[in-house]
């Protein structure tokens, strides 16, 4: 036994009975919002039947639904497979200039694209999955690693497996994840040289059941002493660890410069670990749109095969309810029916109530945000950016987190994995002596949405200024505006591709062009006059 496979299984056992409260409230959304989730997260995967029915208690959809759109709106707003949503440029603004500097990372971010979206990486469905995390459990939690064959590797993590810890600064920098693989796995992960030793009890199963599953523990952690001296995983800032739980034994160590792991969480509460999701909020209204609907069918079917009400006088005794059957007895000789339909309430009232709670749930899912655009389609170029700009304003606080929690810590971590590849490609000598330094552009949807401020405030600023020059026949206030810089930056804002802007050698050429032109015009409108001088000139003379 290890000492610290020992204390890895005592920090594993320790965060999962803390987070009890959490998977509860998890195990709750499962079985109404992400079905296909529900009995997982208190049970071993061992123990579930494969394709058994967990729909038991989601009466309605609505919640269902409303995460699938939220998933896609999360990916077309944040990460929109067919846009590129970021870039990396040099930290320093004078570097960044610099003509080579500005290549390489243009080099850098394709690289980027290209290894992200390949097949082999499986990135896009990866990151939907945890955009329904996010909006099921407030939580989700991406694995990036490099393949095996080259290039990335995406995984998003089961939360029933992983546990995360944080740093004094609230930035994850620790993991705990256990799994169950099989005895013959583990032999193959030895004899590939991952892993080291495998137990007693594993190579005792190799012989009579090579099926039978294991617990493993990954623990990703800081490591107490880096020596940087060392090429190894003890050079590597973060340790990792795997731990057979039984025999409590290390499988194998080694390291990672990056943390393999990127958490993003929704909202989070004052000195909680965990994020707190829409499904969380919605949650109320999500229990009662399941009883009401319950009342609505049982109501509902009462009113299509009604309960009928009829005297105690035997009348009813042969009464049937086929289609174009007689039944004698059922009025009194004047014509009043002895057998009446038991009410069944007001349905439309019942509707009207489940209505409201669908549309808070739409709300709390912002589904009702993202079909501004789409339910008032006829709009001028001022509305659209004024509705952009009141979309980016209420997306910010939320999305953005994606950006600082998610999306900055993958980056981060797939250069470093192209670092380690050798996919990068040479490194200017301007860019080696600042040691690499590197920030993140975000150009994806949503920040072209916030951006959409300035683009509103120069279409507001323009009609003021037409009408001012309308009204005074003063054309000398529109000498205030810079076109040259406005018309390249609304393009940007508008996503407009740069292949469809001139470049400014080409605008030069067209305005001189122009120019030209004009000056050839004016001379020959001029001709005529010039030439009376001339004449007039010469009889003078």
């Amino acid at each position: 036994m290890s000492e610290i496979a020992k204390d890895i299984i005592k920090t594993h056992d320790k965060w999962k009975g803390d987070r009890g409260t959490w998977e509860s409230h998890w195990s709750e959304i499962d079985e109404r919002v992400l079905p296909r989730y529900a009995m997982t997260m208190q049970s071993s995967s061992s123990g579930l039947t494969k394709g058994q029915k967990r729909t038991d208690k989601m009466i309605d959809s609505t919640a269902s639904i409303a995460l699938e759109r939220f998933s896609a709106a999360m990916e077309a707003m944040l990460t929109p497979r067919n846009q590129r949503w970021h870039r990396v440029t040099a930290s320093d603004e004078a570097l960044a200039a610099d003509h080579d500097v500005k290549v390489w990372f243009e080099n850098v971010t394709n690289m980027l694209f290209k290894q992200r979206y390949k097949p082999s990486a499986n990135f896009a469905s990866q990151q939907h999955e945890v955009y329904m995390g996010l909006g099921a459990y407030g939580t989700s939690i991406l694995h990036t690693d490099a393949h095996d064959e080259g290039g990335f590797r995406y995984r998003a993590t089961d939360l029933r497996e992983i546990l995360i810890g944080l740093n004094h600064q609230g930035i994850l920098d620790s993991s705990s994840r256990k799994f169950n693989i099989s005895a013959r796995l583990m032999q193959q992960k030895v004899d590939a040289g991952r892993w080291s030793t495998i137990p007693d009890a594993v190579k005792s199963a190799l012989k009579t059941e090579p099926s039978k599953e294991f617990e493993v523990i990954h623990c990703v952690k800081p490591r107490v002493e880096v020596d940087k001296k060392r090429l190894d995983y003890r050079g590597m800032k973060y340790a990792s660890y795997y731990v057979a739980v039984e025999g409590q034994t290390i499988l194998g160590e080694g390291g990672f410069n990056t943390f393999p792991y990127q958490a993003s969480r929704y909202v989070t509460g004052p000195s909680e670990v965990y994020g707190r999701s829409p499904a969380m909020m919605a949650l109320p209204a999500i229990k009662v749109l399941n009883e009401q609907k319950k009342t609505m069918l049982t109501q509902g079917h009462r009113a299509v095969a009604p309960v009928l009400l009829a005297n105690d006088d035997g009348v009813v005794d042969g009464f049937s309810m086929k289609p174009g059957h007689i039944n004698p007895g059922g009025v009194s000789p004047e014509g009043r029916p002895l057998v009446h339909a038991l009410p069944v309430g007001n349905l439309a009232a019942g509707q009207e109530l489940m209505d409201m709670e669908r549309s808070t749930i739409n709300d709390i899912f912002l589904v009702t945000l993202f079909q501004i655009l789409v339910d008032t389609p006829a709009m001028t170029a001022t509305e659209v950016l004024e509705r952009a700009r009141e979309k980016g304003a209420l997306l910010s606080p939320t999305m953005g987190r994606q950006q600082s929690e998610g999306q900055g810590p993958m980056i981060e971590r797939e250069i470093d994995l192209l670092q380690q590849q050798n996919l990068l490609p040479p490194m200017p000598e301007a860019l080696i002596e600042a040691e690499g330094e590197f920030e993140i552009i975000y150009d994806s949807p949503l920040n072209r949405a916030q951006r959409a401020e300035e683009a509103a405030g120069w279409m507001r600023t323009l009609e003021a200024a037409v009408a001012y020059a309308n009204t005074t026949q003063d054309l000398s206030v529109l000498d205030h505006f810079n076109t040259d810089v406005i018309y390249p930056a609304l393009a940007e804002i508008n996503a407009m591709p740069p292949s469809w802007m001139a470049s400014p050698e080409t605008v030069e050429q067209k305005r001189a062009q122009r120019q030209e032109a004009a000056d050839t015009q004016q001379m020959v409108e001029a001709a005529p006059a010039a030439a009376g001088v001339m004449k007039a000139l010469g009889s003078a003379g």
